[in-house]
């Protein structure tokens, strides 16, 4: 049976979430003391749909203080974003 459907080798997990990936060092095109939410990552182009929630990843660094609201973060990022001053909420 495995020899005559080779294509259906494997596992797929029907309960994994995509999220749309944003990391810290892209967040410097907003001033400091903004409000992030996901509306403006969609008008900064930086994500590129609402079809995926919003999870925010360490890479880069952020230096000012800024609102982050996003679905979820890394470690790594939540204590960059709290280090420059800002706020990371999970919505």
């Amino acid at each position: 049976m495995i020899k005559r459907l080779p294509r259906k080798r494997g596992f797929v997990n029907i309960f994994k979430i995509e999220y749309s990936v944003v990391n810290v060092g892209e967040l410097k095109a907003f001033s400091a003391n903004s409000e992030i939410t996901p509306k403006e990552l969609l008008d900064s182009g930086l994500i590129k749909s609402f079809k995926y929630p919003v999870k925010i990843l360490g890479d880069g660094k952020i230096d000012r203080p800024l609102t982050v609201k996003a679905n979820k973060f890394s470690a790594a990022a939540e204590k960059k974003i709290t280090a420059a001053g800002g706020k990371a909420e999970a919505i």
